[in-house]
């Protein structure tokens, strides 16, 4: 004969909350009457009762159950419901009201979404639903397991709110983010007449601080003060986290001494503070204030110390709370580890950074987005790319955050194709519907040559954001492709975004790339005009590199003159490098009179204005200009040129130095300077900046890096093969003029990228026609 079920009768006292609703206790009762005793059934019928103000104990004080008792306290009791709830097709069911708000309760406590759906559709199907206290009870079951599309229609469908569902919304929608409806349902609970109490005003202050919304939580401050409620330990934590997030520090420590009770999280979110406005005095200051309060330090503790020392670039402090984080033993906590990797790395300290990290037992993804970031914060695109693959080889997943930080490795070494691998991983994995990354990605394409696969990236992203449209139109820019780009700047208003101070940097860029002076013209002014959004700097140094660009330079001087703002060196560079185009001797030594004031280390601009005397062949000025960087201990930024030939990346500085191949790549420049020369290219020695013989000049312009990786790579290439090559400064008038010709002799597409612009030569021409 089948064994009847165990009989248990389990009390489960919840004690999670000082809410009345919390402190009920649970009684299940699982009786075997003597008919069921002798019946064949392995079911019985199960009577559930509770008593909200007793307990059931035996004679000695425990508990009936304790097996079971402990069951439920470890939580595993909500496993599955429907093994407690009975079948209500059985006979002899009975649930009272208190047993489904305990039921409820402790679905709340142990966020058993799953379970709490349970008992609601129980509720529902014997009828007992819209009694107001179970209605509430299910309704913050909903809230506090995180499932607002649930909470809400209950919530509306109240005939009386009390302060308790009030809250309990208020606040599931300021714990989920949805901040602007958290304070927009206070407003509507205050013209209903009721008035907020102390448990509200955290979640109030929690909304403003997710909005930056000082003014409002300033407002709420005075509220919580005439009511006496500043004291109030939840509502001075809340106080210091709004304050620190919108950077208002001084408020934030008067409210922190206040404070009669702090926790480790006030005293981190304090510290968090002060690192994020990087205010190392007053933030060491804390962190030994915090040591002598007895508080010990945490992970979030020193990740906020540590990325203070990153933004600072302050290594030797760094270097400090390192040998403070081993004392203490949170050397092998990787939360930490992966901060000091960070800061070692914005350091510029990769070596240490290295070292950190391969010391790490168990890395996570945030310690492998650390270093592949620094690689590339600090130039290492190939180790970059290097530990991207190794990541993968370890079982550990990119995410969108690792995919924009290892695309701007393929930027700077133009290397396409594992920026096509990356895109290609994207797909299989879902992250091309992320907007973070597909900007990355349309960034990519953009810089490394294929404007058009940008666009086709930029066309299938379903939710363009301010920056998808920003790159876009930037990336126009960059290419010479000013109709385009003011086309898209068009199709970007018709879509109802506004256009911000980035995006018109990008459009006035890419005028002035294009030669389109009446248009960029139109843009500023329409910036002030339509938008309000008064000219910075950057819009200026657009302005004269627009007019510069075109000839205007007698204008752009003017336009300088007349600026609001205190010209910087990017404006006067603008105006420098307009002179160097148009050989304007006069107003190039006006422009490098006051760059020199500004910047007086920076080589380039000495460089340039040797250039315009030796161009107008001023050789004197030439030797006073170099006289004056010798004298200051100053060198000329060396020019070199790269290009990726078979996933390795091949640098070329001026005259080949000791490259391996460098006697092929000279035979192969000869060879093609003779079929140039059929088809009518001319050595221009304008672009040879010395003050020897013509023949030398000549010979000296086959010296450029460019032309030293283009010939290598025509070299180790098949035919029709395009070539991509990067250079650090701006390429020369002769080699332009040479690659054009060397296009139309070897049939070859040849995408061209300077510290400007981009050169797309094809048959003979390039893309800038000549404008650059």
């Amino acid at each position: 004969m089948p064994v009847p079920p165990i009989c248990f009768e389990l009390q489960h006292v919840i004690n999670a909350s000082k809410s009345r609703f919390l402190r009920t206790q649970l009684r299940w009762r699982c009786s075997l009457t003597n008919k069921h005793k002798n019946n064949t059934s392995s079911m019985c019928p199960c009577t559930f009762t509770s008593n909200s103000l007793t307990t059931t104990e035996t004679h000695e004080g425990e508990s009936q159950n304790p097996g079971l008792d402990n069951h439920c306290r470890e939580r595993r009791i909500t496993k599955d419901l429907t093994h407690i709830l009975p079948n209500e097709n059985l006979h002899g069911i009975w649930i009272d009201l208190n047993t489904y708000a305990a039921l409820l309760q402790t679905c709340s406590t142990m966020k058993a979404l799953l379970q709490g759906k349970q008992v609601h559709a129980h509720i529902v199907r014997n009828g007992v639903e819209g009694n107001i206290n179970l209605d509430t009870n299910i309704f913050i079951m909903y809230t506090k397991c995180g499932s607002l599309e649930d909470a809400r229609p209950i919530f509306d469908k109240m005939a009386d709110r009390n302060l308790l569902s009030w809250t309990a919304m208020i606040a599931a929608y300021a714990r989920s983010g949805n901040c602007n409806e958290a304070l927009k349902l206070f407003h509507e609970m205050q013209r209903s007449g009721l008035k907020a109490d102390s448990f509200l005003y955290p979640s109030l202050l929690k909304a403003c601080t997710g909005l930056t919304a000082l003014q409002q939580g300033e407002e709420l401050h005075g509220s919580a003060i005439r009511k006496g409620f500043e004291s109030e330990f939840f509502v001075g934590s809340a106080l210091v986290a709004l304050y620190t997030k919108c950077g208002s520090m001084e408020f934030a420590h008067r409210v922190f001494d206040q404070m009669p009770q702090r926790t480790e999280a006030t005293w981190n979110a304090m510290l968090a503070g002060y690192a994020q406005s990087n205010r190392r005095r007053e933030a060491m200051k804390l962190f030994r204030e915090m040591q002598l309060a007895g508080v010990k330090p945490d992970s979030f503790t020193f990740g906020s110390v540590l990325a203070m020392c990153a933004n600072l670039a302050a290594l030797k402090l760094g270097k400090e709370i390192h040998g403070y984080i081993i004392g203490t033993g949170f050397e092998l906590n990787v939360f930490v580890d992966s901060a000091l990797v960070d800061m070692y790395a914005k350091c510029g300290s990769v070596g240490d950074a290295r070292q950190v990290f391969y010391e790490i037992f168990q890395r996570d993804l945030v310690s492998w987005n650390s270093m592949v970031a620094g690689y590339v914060q600090n130039g290492q695109s190939e180790e970059a790319l290097k530990l991207f693959r190794e990541m993968q080889s370890a079982g550990v997943k990119p995410d969108s955050y690792t995919i924009s930080c290892i695309i701007p490795a393929c930027v700077c070494l133009t290397a396409l194709r594992q920026g096509k691998e990356i895109h290609n991983y994207m797909i299989r994995t879902g992250l091309d519907a992320n907007v973070l990354a597909v900007n990355s990605l349309i960034d990519m394409y953009a810089k490394c040559g294929s404007i058009f696969t940008a666009r086709q990236v930029f066309d299938k992203l379903s939710q363009r954001d301010a920056i998808s449209w920003n790159t876009m139109i930037a990336g126009y820019g960059l290419h010479g492709c000013g109709q385009d780009a003011i086309l898209l700047f068009s199709k970007m208003h018709q879509a109802g975004l506004k256009p911000d101070s980035i995006t018109f940097i990008g459009i006035l860029s890419a005028c002035s790339r294009a030669g389109l002076v009446n248009e960029g013209w139109q843009y500023f002014e329409q910036m002030m005009d339509c938008y309000q959004i008064m000219p910075s700097v950057e819009h200026c140094a657009c302005i004269v590199d627009l007019l510069g660009r075109a000839g205007h330079l007698d204008e752009a001087q003017s336009f300088v003159k007349k600026m609001a703002l205190e010209p910087d060196a990017c404006v006067w560079g603008a105006l420098l490098g307009a002179c160097r185009i148009h050989q304007s001797v006069e107003i190039g030594e006006q422009a490098a009179q006051h760059l020199l004031e500004l910047e007086p280390q920076n080589p380039g601009n000495y460089v340039l204005l040797s250039n315009i005397y030796a161009t107008a062949g001023m050789w004197n000025d030439v030797a006073k200009v170099r006289n004056m960087m010798k004298e200051k201990g100053l060198k000329k930024i060396p020019g070199y040129s790269w290009i990726q030939v078979q996933s390795k990346v091949h640098f070329f500085r001026v005259g080949g130095g000791s490259h391996p191949q460098i006697e092929m790549i000279y035979a192969t420049l000869d060879s093609l300077a003779r079929q140039m020369m059929d088809i009518g290219y001319a050595p221009d020695i304008n672009f040879a900046l010395h003050n020897v013989a013509d023949k030398e000049k000549q010979d000296a312009l086959f010296d450029h890096s460019e032309k030293l990786a283009l010939a290598f790579g025509l070299i180790h290439t098949s035919d029709g093969t395009p070539l991509r090559i990067m250079k650090n400064l701006r390429v020369c008038g002769d080699c332009h003029s040479a690659i054009k010709f060397i296009s139309k002799a070897v049939k070859r597409e040849i995408f061209l990228r300077d510290n400007h612009r981009f050169h797309h030569f094809k048959d003979g021409l390039c893309s800038c026609g000549d404008y650059w």
